[in-house]
């Protein structure tokens, strides 16, 4: 079985997959309180866990998202999904998760042409990537102000709600789905990354 998780939005999502491609999820949740991803990850996964009547044993491969993203939410998806791998031993795979938005508005139809995805990294700031109509990155990730990126394409993620006027042609899904990033997994649909977090930015807390 394969679980999969991501942080890197106020939101944490989480599904159970079967692992074979072309299935759906068998499980799948999302958080209701906004930023509160330590509070939140440890019983949404017991939750789907629970749901599809298993047991952390039955795992066998664990996808989690590496963001972009703001630091805190970030650590505290990776830190478990680099715990539980080594607890039970099994592999434990990163996917930008810009990279999960776009597929899931290819997958679903919401996109026919080329396209972009814009998520929150708050100061007046977004993560940006492009993507081709099959959902294949093509520029990004990045940083950058909405002003300063072209808002000509068609715009996905939470970034067109909070810029309409950057991005005028904007169109669902505004956060990550953890039953998409299963898929996507499942079906090799992803470029796989190691578990170090796409920060893009330094952390506001320093020594």
């Amino acid at each position: 079985m394969l679980l999969a998780f991501d942080t890197a939005t106020p939101q944490v999502t989480v599904a159970l997959h079967s692992g074979e491609e072309g299935t759906e999820p068998l499980a799948e949740a999302a958080g209701d309180r906004a930023m509160k991803h330590g509070e939140e990850l440890a019983p949404l996964i017991a939750s789907v866990l629970a749901e599809a009547d298993a047991v952390p044993a039955d795992l066998t491969r664990i996808a989690v998202g590496v963001g972009p993203g703001p630091f805190t939410g970030l650590r505290v998806g990776l830190v478990t999904a680099r715990t539980m791998g080594f607890a039970l031993a099994i592999p434990v795979d990163g996917v930008c998760t810009l990279d999960v938005l776009a597929l899931e508005a290819v997958e679903t139809g919401t996109v026919r042409g080329p396209f972009q995805v814009a998520t929150d990294a708050r100061r007046k700031e977004v993560y940006f990537a492009a993507y081709s109509p099959l959902g294949d990155r093509l520029t990004g990730p990045v940083v950058e102000r909405p002003d300063a990126l072209p808002g000509r394409l068609v715009t996905i993620g939470e970034g067109t709600v909070l810029y309409p006027a950057a991005f005028p042609d904007s169109v669902g899904p505004l956060r990550p789905s953890a039953g998409w990033l299963a898929r996507g997994v499942a079906a090799d649909r992803f470029e796989l990354l190691a578990t170090e977090p796409l920060y893009l930015r330094r952390p506001d807390a320093e020594r």
